[in-house]
């Protein structure tokens, strides 16, 4: 079992910039990707970034450029660094790991991103 608990939610201003923190534990394998994914309300769970074990991302095309993903490997940590912020960023973001090996997947309980205008 892998636990995950994001931190750094909450309300910012259009224009402006919050940074997420996920931390990972439990039986955490060294080969995996890690990231972030958000839903809005009325809307399906959508992806924002990931990053492999490997340093390698993978972001949505509306985030591209203004929300980099990052990790520490020796913490157990990733990062979602967000810039620009619009109000359609609004949504609960949930930190997600999955093992290469397994495929499996796990998720945080999600942090609220709320973006006023």
């Amino acid at each position: 079992q892998v636990q995950l608990v994001e931190s750094g939610g909450g309300l910012v201003q259009a224009g402006g910039s919050l940074r997420l923190s996920c931390a990972a534990s439990g039986s955490i394998f060294s080969l995996n990707v890690m990231g972030w994914y958000r839903q809005a309300p009325g809307k399906q769970r959508e992806l924002v970034g990931t990053i492999t074990s490997s340093s390698s991302t993978n972001y949505a095309d509306s985030v591209k450029g203004r929300f980099p993903v990052s990790r520490d490997n020796a913490k157990n940590m990733v990062y979602l660094e967000m810039n620009s912020l619009k109000p359609e960023d609004t949504a609960v973001y949930y930190c997600t790991y999955k093992r290469l090996n397994s495929g499996i997947s796990y998720w945080g309980k999600g942090t609220l991103v709320t973006v006023s205008s």
